[in-house]
């Protein structure tokens, strides 16, 4: 196999960062309104991670697609990466996947095949791993590679999870460290060493599975999983659906190591700082933390980790049992009085 690294084939550089939620309403408000079907349970409306729709009194389906450019070298882990990603969407909202399709952008007569070969065999094994069952796809010449998946699950229509049930005095907890935009932004640049790359690779490529089926078994409230919009904007968007205030204490944030640092010498995806953008005017910060907090705080992620409100009374149960089964999970804030829709950085 031709040895090529894939992060530089992104058109400009590009991250493949999601279109940002200001300029996606804008977008969306033009359309025309939506029939209203009662077994739609999930939609448009939320901007929750998959749609949801009951077919019968025990059995609603969960759908997604999530795709994207190379973030890492590896076509493999690339694979692997982009599978997870769009799996957890399905966790996300209580659901197990069940299926799965590729779908593939690729410029087949520029690159050796056995690249997308590699892509195809990481996602493959990811897929596997989440006793999912991949059942085709679909793929076009293109000059800039792209892969994801479309994944569809299955739940029960009484458990579904959103991001709009947090309550006041709830818990948050977070699975996975933040941090990912900018060390991934690293790893283009050639600032990460390779075992630093295996271990932000690793990161993204962790199904949420072990975490999602350990969550079954508690009163959890609201769940969303923190990609593109970064912690901050998937908290904002807790916040706003549930029509509560935050409070979050970045001392308790898992950050994956370095970050600072390379923040500190500019490396930080275009994305993360339209994140920051976004949330400004709905976000307090504690005096002491400089914009280069507040923007790993908002940095951008991919394939990150479930974001969870649970009653005070059952998060440490929840805690200790998310850690017991290896998933490394930490108490990062709370809902609190204030605002609804707004955050508080302490």
């Amino acid at each position: 196999m031709t040895q090529v690294k894939l992060t530089t084939l992104t058109t400009k550089g590009g991250c493949g960062c999601k279109i940002g939620p200001t300029e996606l309403h804008d977008v969306l408000f033009d359309l025309p309104a939506q029939k209203k079907d009662p077994n739609l349970l999930v939609g448009l409306d939320t901007g929750d991670d998959a749609g949801v729709y009951k077919l019968t009194d025990d059995l609603a389906i969960v759908q997604t697609l999530d795709f994207f450019t190379p973030i890492v070298d590896d076509p493999y882990d690339f694979g692997q990466v982009a599978a997870a990603n769009a799996l957890s969407d399905v966790y996300a909202m209580g659901g197990k996947p069940v299926t799965a399709l590729n779908i593939v952008a690729f410029p087949i007569f520029d690159l050796d095949k056995a690249i997308l070969t590699e892509i195809l065999r990481g996602a493959s094994d990811k897929v596997q791993e989440a006793d999912c069952n991949l059942v085709g796809g679909h793929s076009i010449d293109d000059k800039e590679p792209k892969f994801g998946l479309s994944v569809t699950g299955t739940i029960h229509p009484d458990h579904v999870l959103t991001n709009a049930g947090a309550k006041k005095g709830d818990k948050l907890i977070l699975t996975k460290p933040i941090g990912v935009g900018i060390s991934t932004t690293a790893i283009k640049r050639g600032l990460l060493s390779e075992e630093e790359t295996k271990r932000v690779t690793n990161v993204m490529a962790t199904l949420n599975k072990t975490a999602a089926e350990t969550v079954k078994d508690f009163d959890v409230h609201a769940c969303t999983d923190v990609t593109g919009f970064g912690l901050l904007g998937h908290l904002t968007e807790m916040a706003t659906e549930s029509h509560q205030a935050i409070t979050l204490k970045k001392s308790d944030v898992p950050v994956l190591p370095r970050v600072r640092e390379l923040a500190d010498q500019g490396v930080v995806p275009g994305g993360s700082k339209n994140n920051l953008k976004h949330v400004k005017d709905v976000v307090q910060f504690d005096e002491r933390y400089d914009e280069i907090d507040q923007l790993i705080l908002a940095d951008a992620v991919t394939s990150g980790g479930l974001l969870m409100a649970i009653g005070a009374e059952e998060s440490q149960e929840l805690l200790d049992a998310l850690q017991d089964k290896g998933v490394n999970a930490k108490v990062i804030g709370e809902i609190t009085d204030g605002e609804p829709g707004h955050i508080t950085v302490k």
